[in-house]
């Protein structure tokens, strides 16, 4: 379980896969979910990030224009999600780590009740904490809200 909030992004990301492949390599199953992600930050000036993140959507084919395209995720928890599938190897076990990786919006009540339990225990990185940043940034949701996301 790792907790978004406060957490750069891409750092944050690759610790994931870092620990996946370790986890992997030792012949158990990874599965990673990710609370807050709406919270995790980008580095960067406001119109930096978002003009970035808002290229591909200029991007059209020759067959459709105005239906085709690259699909960019909206919803915060897909960012993350993308975000990490970047980073991971481009096989078999990269799609498997991918399918094992869960991101929410928010705080789920199931994963807060396994918490509590003692089930599980809430990850934070401290290479990938926001206080490492000197500049500006932008949270995902802010992100997300102007790539056109209507979330919760």
């Amino acid at each position: 379980m790792v907790d978004a909030e406060g957490q750069i992004l891409g750092r944050m990301s690759s610790q994931i896969v870092k620990l996946m492949k370790q986890v992997i390599k030792e012949g158990k199953e990874a599965e990673v979910h990710i609370v807050n992600s709406e919270k995790a930050v980008v580095s960067g000036p406001w119109n930096r990030v978002i003009n970035g993140y808002k290229l591909l959507f200029t991007v059209r084919t020759l067959w459709n224009p105005e239906k085709q395209g690259i699909r960019r995720p909206r919803n915060p928890a897909r960012i993350v999600k993308r975000t990490i599938r970047g980073m991971l190897p481009k096989n078999a076990t990269g799609r498997i780590m991918y399918k094992s990786i869960k991101a929410y919006v928010g705080y789920p009540e199931e994963i807060k009740a396994m918490v509590e339990k003692g089930q599980a225990r809430l990850v934070k990185f401290k290479e990938a904490d926001v206080s490492r940043l000197k500049g500006k940034y932008v949270t995902v949701l802010e992100i997300a809200e102007a790539m056109g996301w209507k979330g919760a």
